[in-house]
């Protein structure tokens, strides 16, 4: 074997590895507008790549028939969208009231922090940790340290057997946002931009109390549930 061609197989092989070890997800450029309508039908979505929501934050490893889960993402210069695909053998909505222990419904939850920088965020807007219900309301603590509703936040599912694709927007605002504030902004997003971002997904099957918490990102310690908390668990983004 010449010299060349083996160097470059030993440089392909270890950037591999990397990759795998690096485990952050990309999300890709979509030069096409993103209709949510919880149909993979937009040519990004062939280019995108499968990330796995698959690390326990609370509860036990579920069975894959009552829980599965995986995402795609992709950008626009006005959001962030995801394509996300959950099995779950059964939805609950057990409080009606949608301030009302939001997180122990079926809900699929988006963390972004719009400048990876960490910390805590729990009444504050350093970050965002948003509770998409199953009615499509989302919900987060505000720096008021009630739950406050975040339409800007839009998502729409589908349905196949117990298999739902959820298509979702969520712009990327910073630590300037104002609750109730009409003039609030979202950033415009660019490529190679980093931002923090972890996904998870509240699994209740037959309780008052979600029975498992499933993420993205690998949490170390016993304390796994403190991305609502802590911007520091979040994985770091790249727009590709």
């Amino acid at each position: 074997m010449r010299k060349s061609v083996w160097f470059l197989m030993v440089a392909v092989g270890l950037f591999s590895c990397q990759n795998q070890e690096s485990n952050e997800p990309v999300a890709v450029f979509s030069e096409n507008e993103i209709v949510l309508n919880g149909i993979a039908d937009e040519p990004v979505w062939e280019t995108a790549q499968w990330n796995a929501i698959s690390e326990v934050w609370l509860g036990e490893v579920p069975n894959s028939l009552d829980f599965a889960g995986k995402y795609k993402i992709a950008w626009r210069p006005d959001a962030l969208y995801l394509l996300v695909e959950i099995t779950d053998d059964s939805l609950v909505d057990v409080y009606a009231d949608k301030f009302t222990q939001w997180w122990d419904d079926d809900c699929v939850e988006v963390f972004v922090d719009a400048n990876a920088s960490g910390g805590n965020h729990q009444y504050n807007h350093n970050a965002f940790a948003y509770h998409i219900g199953l009615d499509y309301q989302t919900v987060d603590f505000g720096p008021d340290s009630v739950p406050h509703l975040y339409p800007h936040v839009e998502a729409i599912r589908t349905a196949n057997e117990n298999t739902y694709t959820w298509e979702i927007k969520v712009p990327i605002f910073n630590d300037k946002f104002e609750d109730g504030n009409a003039e609030n902004l979202p950033e415009v997003l660019e490529a190679n931009r980093i931002i923090g971002f972890a996904i998870a997904y509240c699994d209740n099957d037959t309780s008052e109390l979600r029975e498992n918490f499933i993420g993205s990102v690998k949490v170390e310690g016993t304390d796994k549930n403190r991305g609502w908390i802590d911007a520091e668990i979040f994985g770091k983004l790249r727009l590709k």
